[in-house]
């Protein structure tokens, strides 16, 4: 067997919990998995999936919408909070997790 060496690291509490919660149901050990994790980075030269920024969709893409536009979508937006149309956070993330 070989030899192992202490690795210290410091991460987000609410990503680690979330890690473990999956890990947990696949049966795979926190230390585990960072050893395969480690054991990629060596076997594919370098991080073994894409590094990139989520693509914001056209229509949300404030750098497209001219002046008018994002003014117009800004006061949509206070209308619908005058008129009450809201949504607690929690409940429109969990929506969204739910539909995606």
């Amino acid at each position: 067997m070989e030899k192992t060496t202490t690795l210290n690291l410091r991460v987000n509490p609410t990503v680690k919990a979330r890690a473990e919660e999956v890990l947990s149901k696949l049966g795979v050990p926190m230390s585990t998995a960072i050893d395969m994790y480690l054991n990629q980075i060596y076997l594919t030269g370098g991080i073994p999936f894409n590094v990139t920024l989520p693509k914001a969709p056209d229509t949300l893409n404030i750098d497209l919408m001219t002046d008018e536009e994002f003014e117009a979508r800004l006061k949509r937006g206070y209308d619908d909070i005058e008129k009450g149309n809201v949504q607690e956070a929690g409940e429109a993330f969990a929506h969204f997790r739910e539909t995606h």
